[in-house]
């Protein structure tokens, strides 16, 4: 396939942008009643914030659809633009998520996204993600904690099984990662960080 144009590249960004930009946790919340998921907990509109409503079904569903809303784009751009195209339309969704225009760039914290880019690149980029999450989840009960050590394993994963060409990509994710959950590394460090299932 010849190398995508810089309109498709740009398409393929802005299409990506928008996919990720919908706040599934915030409608889903609403439509079932629960109100602005923005007024609990963190304020975060992702699954984690979801949980805390006691609605499990809920939080799983936000989790399934924050992760297709970054795979679909990715997937979609490779097929049809390229491999470029493909990295564009992930780090699209991904800032789409976490800055969402129609929430004045107040969004989630990319984790569930990041996953499904993950998936929509390879399976062995997810696996790394995905074992390290559950295995810290599990271990430590922090969700934020979890995400940081997941995001910095996969980075390094990326690199060890020499998918370079994506390399770059999951190190500004990563990055992005450690930004939005600045106050959640605040609030390790001293030992008053929430966890998972807690409605603080």
């Amino acid at each position: 396939m010849a190398a995508a144009s810089p309109v498709a590249l740009t398409l393929a960004f802005v299409i990506g942008y928008l996919s990720g930009s919908v706040p599934f946790g915030l409608i889903l919340t609403q439509m079932a009643g629960l109100g602005d998921i923005r007024s609990i907990g963190s304020g975060n509109i992702g699954a984690t914030n979801v949980l805390r409503t006691g609605n499990k079904g809920l939080a799983a569903l936000t989790l399934l659809l924050d992760a297709l809303k970054g795979m679909v784009p990715v997937l979609m751009a490779r097929h049809f633009l390229g491999p470029e195209a493909a990295i564009l339309a992930g780090l699209g969704a991904f800032l789409g998520h976490l800055y969402p225009v129609w929430l004045n760039f107040r969004g989630g914290k990319g984790v569930a996204t990041f996953a499904g880019i993950s998936l929509g690149f390879s399976w062995h980029v997810l696996l790394p993600f995905a074992v390290t999450w559950i295995a810290m989840a599990v271990i430590f009960r922090y969700s934020s904690l979890a995400a940081l050590t997941a995001s910095v394993v996969t980075t390094i994963a990326v690199f060890f099984v020499g998918l370079t060409s994506i390399g770059f990509l999951y190190v500004a994710l990563t990055a992005l990662v450690f930004w939005k959950h600045r106050q959640n590394i605040s609030r390790l460090l001293a030992g008053e960080e929430s966890k998972i299932g807690s409605k603080g």
